[in-house]
């Protein structure tokens, strides 16, 4: 037996009301947050989908609970651009793209030191920078680690500087 999984969206043609009224408004809203406008417009629509998800969310307060809900996912978007330069920061002389023979040898003997550190730190730590490197969120790598949420921001402390520490005394310099 086939189980289909439909949205609740209300009303019918309730989405299309509160879409067509606050679209462009949420859209802005997101981009004053996150400075790009056409993410903006993505996660914008990723919020209406999620109202619809959410029955609990229909009903008078809709439009304030998009706004809310809005505001968060610019945030945790910002968030995602702040650790994906960070990490583009400290790896990049690992990640550009070699154009001479000396920075192709460069750039493999860069990975090859980084897939080594890794390989040294402990299960957990390797984990979690690959999966914060990946931009996953802490909610997710929590549930990966199988620990609690407001537990990940210290640990990734904690296995950064474990994976400098590392990389410190293997190779003497910083990278």
């Amino acid at each position: 037996m086939a189980v289909s999984r439909q949205m609740d969206c209300g009303t019918s043609g309730q989405l299309d009301l509160l879409f067509s009224a606050h679209y462009e408004r949420i859209a802005r809203v997101i981009g004053r947050v996150i400075h790009d406008q056409a993410r903006a417009e993505e996660i914008a629509v990723e919020v209406f989908l999620k109202w619809c998800r959410n029955p609990k969310a229909h009903g008078e307060h809709a439009e304030g609970w998009l706004y809310r809900t809005a505001v968060r996912e610019g945030l945790d978007e910002l968030r995602r651009q702040v650790r994906r330069n960070r990490f583009e920061r400290v790896f990049a002389p690992f990640l550009g793209e070699p154009r001479t023979p000396e920075q192709l040898y460069s750039a493999q003997t860069g990975r090859r030191n980084v897939r080594t550190v890794l390989a040294a730190l402990d299960r957990r730590s390797a984990s979690l920078l690959l999966l914060w490197s990946e931009d996953v969120s802490y909610r997710e790598i929590a549930a990966a680690l199988e620990v609690a949420p407001n537990y990940v921001g210290s640990l990734l402390s904690r296995a950064l500087d474990a994976f400098r520490k590392e990389y410190l005394k293997r190779y003497g310099n910083e990278f």
